[in-house]
């Protein structure tokens, strides 16, 4: 009888989970007029977003790329406000620096004085994707094709953890010390997969790794944010969603957009997210969503 409690009392806090993020995002606004945005990041100082253009292929070294800077309305933007990038993607801001996985390099830029400052080179890497950085300042990013996470901190930048388990690591969230992991999947061609993906976390101290509930496979995941609830939003790339992700692994479609939903932003109010920021990396436009509580 006991267990069979415990059963049923799971299984409605499961409902009641999966029932209070059954309400889809609402459009809040669209901006055209980008370049294949991969990546969104809401600076709260500044009140603005930042938004990486990789103008071309995601692998070419063609000097293209660019980060864009857009108000908080999309109303007006910047399209060319840092230049002289590759192919650059996700995006994590310390302090005035803003750091960008472009290719086989983590690029450093002063916000305030809009330029590139450093450019970190890893000759090994093969697809640097997401960017998250910590409380302390340390920034970790994941190279998609290596199953990789590097580690930038004090001035260098290293192999943090390698493991296939991380079946294609993409997007990135840092969260009650552990690294949560967004995987693509076990690829075969090109960036098909023969199982989907589905969330991961490695603990930041003893690096264990673990997937997320079920394990069940989710989709070809690429940004993750949290819902302030213990829950997390997450974009597939390929079916061209938004999901919801609970603790247990289960996992709810949102909204059907079009592929190409690439790695989301978010701004918050209060700890909570009240706007979703998701750039639409094949139609080139950026759109905001606001989340319903």
């Amino acid at each position: 009888m006991k267990n069979t409690a415990l059963l049923i009392l799971a299984s409605l806090l499961t409902l009641s989970f999966s029932n209070a993020m059954a309400e889809a995002p609402q459009l809040a606004w669209e901006a055209k007029g980008f370049k294949a945005p991969e990546s969104m990041l809401f600076d709260k100082e500044r009140n603005v977003i930042y938004v990486s253009n990789v103008d071309g292929k995601p692998m070419d070294k063609d000097g293209k790329g660019s980060i864009a800077l857009l108000s908080v309305d999309g109303k007006k933007a910047d399209q060319e406000w840092v230049t002289g990038l590759n192919a650059p993607k996700g995006l994590a801001l310390v302090k005035n620096t803003l750091y960008v996985a472009d290719i086989n390099m983590l690029v450093a830029i002063d916000v305030t004085k809009k330029k590139i400052i450093n450019r970190y080179t890893i000759e090994k890497a093969k697809f640097l994707n997401d960017v998250v950085a910590d409380k302390d300042g340390s920034v970790y990013v994941s190279d998609f094709l290596d199953n990789t996470i590097y580690r930038f901190k004090d001035g260098k930048l290293e192999k943090w953890f390698s493991d296939k388990k991380l079946e294609t690591p993409n997007g990135l969230l840092i969260e009650n010390n552990k690294l949560f992991v967004g995987s693509w999947g076990v690829m075969t061609d090109g960036f098909a997969t023969k199982v989907a993906g589905h969330m991961k976390s490695v603990d930041l101290k003893s690096k264990e790794i673990s997937s997320l509930g079920n394990a069940k496979p989710a989709g070809n995941l690429d940004g993750i944010e949290s819902d302030g609830k213990g829950g997390y939003f997450v974009t597939d790339w390929m079916a061209g969603a938004l999901l919801h992700i609970n603790p247990n692994g289960e996992f709810k479609t949102l909204l059907d957009i079009e592929q190409g939903s690439a790695d989301l932003g978010v701004i918050s109010k209060d700890g909570m997210p009240n706007t979703l920021l998701i750039p639409m990396m094949n139609d080139n436009v950026v759109r905001a969503y606001k989340v319903a509580h």
